[in-house]
Formats: structure tokens, sequence, C-alpha cells
């Protein structure tokens, strides 16, 4: 199983850190970014949107993080990533749109200005942060994890860009509960250091 990858996307990130934390084995294939490797064939492809992370399983072929983590965790993972139960989830599929969306869009896009240049509204973004961070730290005041009540891929999903905040400019310092959180994820057996 292949995994196309660039090592400083978070997206790339979070389903590494999934099959690091479920015992999965990656073959990783780094992809050369700044040539455009992943804009022409042969991932172009594999990905016609030219994103990655991009996975091969024989002849699966699936891109978007949030999709990779489904497949990984419902074929290889067992019950303990992705439950039988319908709302478990359900539970989960809210925090993935969450990360795909509120996480991407705000602590996301303020990393791509502040460590990759891009032109994007930083102060939008950061601003954005605040009410995404102000969102996940009121859940997880109740909650040790996002969903089902044990580490699931909702943390793999949400969790890279709200530890690598502080490379757009975020402070996530005021808010305690997602510290502690962080702290349960980079404290589970087989964790993956961020990049």
């Amino acid at each position: 199983m292949k995994l196309y990858d660039l090592d400083p996307s978070g997206n790339c990130y979070k389903v590494r850190l999934f099959a690091a934390l479920a015992n999965i084995q990656l073959e990783i294939v780094p992809v050369d970014f700044l040539a455009g490797e992943h804009k022409r064939a042969p991932l172009l492809d594999l990905n016609p949107r030219g994103e990655l992370p991009i996975l091969l399983d024989g002849k699966q072929v699936l891109y978007d993080a949030q999709a990779i983590l489904v497949y990984l965790a419902g074929a290889y993972g067992g019950l303990a990533w992705w439950p039988a139960q319908v709302q478990g989830q359900a539970q989960i599929v809210q925090w993935l749109s969450f990360a795909a969306n509120e996480v991407q869009h705000s602590l996301s896009a303020a990393r791509l200005v502040q460590k990759f240049g891009y032109a994007l509204d930083q102060a939008a973004a950061v601003d954005k942060s605040a009410r995404v961070l102000a969102i996940l730290d009121q859940h997880l005041k109740t909650h040790d994890w996002l969903a089902i009540g044990r580490p699931s891929i909702a943390d793999c999903a949400v969790y890279p860009y709200v530890a690598l905040a502080h490379e757009g400019g975020v402070d996530i310092t005021p808010y305690s509960h997602i510290g502690q959180w962080i702290n349960r994820i980079e404290t589970l057996p087989g964790y993956l250091p961020k990049p």
C-alpha cells in the first residue's frame, strides 16, 4: 500500500499519524511538490484535483485525507477506530467535516500564509481560528476525545493543524482543554511526531 506524500503537509501527516497509531504499514512515496509532480501524470491520473495525499492500495485509489482515514480505519483499523454503530460513525464524520471545513479554512489557511507564503487573507484566517478553537475547546471541556469516547480517526483528522497552529501565528495556549487533548494524543502508543 502506497501513500504519495508531502512531509510538511498536515493532510498527509494525519494519514501517516493514523497509520502509525493503528500499526498499518504504508510505503511512503515522497512527491516533489515544488517541481509540480502532483500536477502531472502519473499522479494527476490518480487524483485529477492535483492534490496530496493519494493512497494506492492494489487497484483502489483514494485521495482526500478524510476519505483515506475512513478507508484505512474501515479496511485495516478495526472497530477500535471505526465503530460498527451508525451513531459512532456519524460522530466521527461530523469531526472529519470540521477538519475539512472549519480547521482547513482557519488554522490551515493561516499556516499556508505564514509558513509557505500563500496569497490568502492571514488576518481573516487567524480571526476565524479563534472561533474554531473556542468550539473545539468547549467540546473538549467535557470530552477526552472528539468522538466515541476513545481515540478515533476524528482526533487524527483535527489534531495536525491544531498542533501546528503556531506555524500560522495562532496561539493555542489560552485553550487549556485543547492542550490537554494534544498531550493525550502525543502519549498514545505508536504516536508519530509532527513534521
